[in-house]
């Protein structure tokens, strides 16, 4: 499995496909590289590389005070560095976007562009809460069907067919003898309670940073963590950057629905 290992030891794993412009995805809080999957088949020709955060997917785990967005981030840098890429198009997915954002203030020169998915300097408190209902814990359903049932239940906001949560729950879920399980470390919801308690801070000189090389923002018409009040700022403090909203759905869009495809494609045209 390609894996590198980071400053602390932590062996973190990645995938690496394709030639040409290097696109690296990094996806939400519990999710990991396989969330781009849906995108991968209508992407052009490009180096597609997609890392699984340290405590997610096949990546080690590390314990919950390592969960930050700062050490995240470094492992960005240090996924580069053993690559050997001077700097890449990012495509953040919900926390990915964070870390886009924060490379793109720290370490400009490795940033090439940044493609936001459903976040932004603002995160609306209703989605972290209801991200926190169920952070770290088991589902209570035992098996697939009946977690994607679930699952179509709870996703307010999203118009898709049942096939497309049957992904979702296999995608984030493994079967074992006692039910289903969580595929990243339930100490992810203590590193998320804590953060919550800390100061809010003030993103947007974050987001300024973006400003001036390519820049897309995506986002899901229902969301509940990135508002139409926001995404509106940022479009106004940013006019050049293609914005596309994906009807019927909810945090987080797929990345396969034609919105979303249309602001990709644009934003890939511009590295050219």
């Amino acid at each position: 499995m390609p894996q590198f290992t980071a400053a602390d030891g932590a062996s973190l794993f990645y995938t690496d496909t394709g030639h040409g412009i290097p696109l690296l995805c990094l996806p939400g809080l519990t999710r990991n590289g396989s969330d781009f999957d849906y995108l991968a088949p209508h992407l052009p020709p490009l180096r597609l590389i997609r890392l699984d955060s340290r405590g997610r997917g096949k990546s080690d785990w590390t314990g919950a005070e390592t969960y930050t967005i700062a050490q995240e981030s470094a492992d960005v840098i240090a996924l580069l560095d053993h690559l050997g890429l001077e700097s890449v198009a990012i495509l953040g997915t919900s926390r990915g976007g964070l870390i886009g954002m924060v490379l793109s203030a720290t370490a400009p020169e490795r940033v090439r562009g940044l493609i936001l998915n459903d976040v932004g300097p603002v995160v609306d408190k209703l989605g972290l809460m209801r991200i926190q209902d169920y952070l770290g814990r088991r589902p209570e359903a035992h098996s697939y069907a009946a977690a994607a049932v679930a699952m179509e239940h709870r996703m307010d906001g999203f118009d898709v067919p049942p096939s497309r949560w049957m992904e979702e729950v296999r995608k984030h879920y493994i079967q074992t003898d006692q039910g289903l399980d969580i595929n990243y470390d339930p100490a992810l919801r203590t590193a998320f309670l804590e953060a919550m308690k800390a100061p809010e801070v003030d993103l947007w000189p974050l987001f300024e940073a973006c400003k001036g090389k390519p820049l897309a923002l995506i986002r899901g018409a229902n969301s509940d963590l990135l508002t139409q009040a926001t995404a509106d700022e940022m479009a106004e403090r940013a006019p050049d950057m293609i914005y596309e909203v994906v009807p019927d759905r909810g945090h987080i869009p797929f990345l396969d629905e034609p919105e979303a495809l249309s602001a990709i494609h644009r934003f890939l045209g511009l590295l050219i």
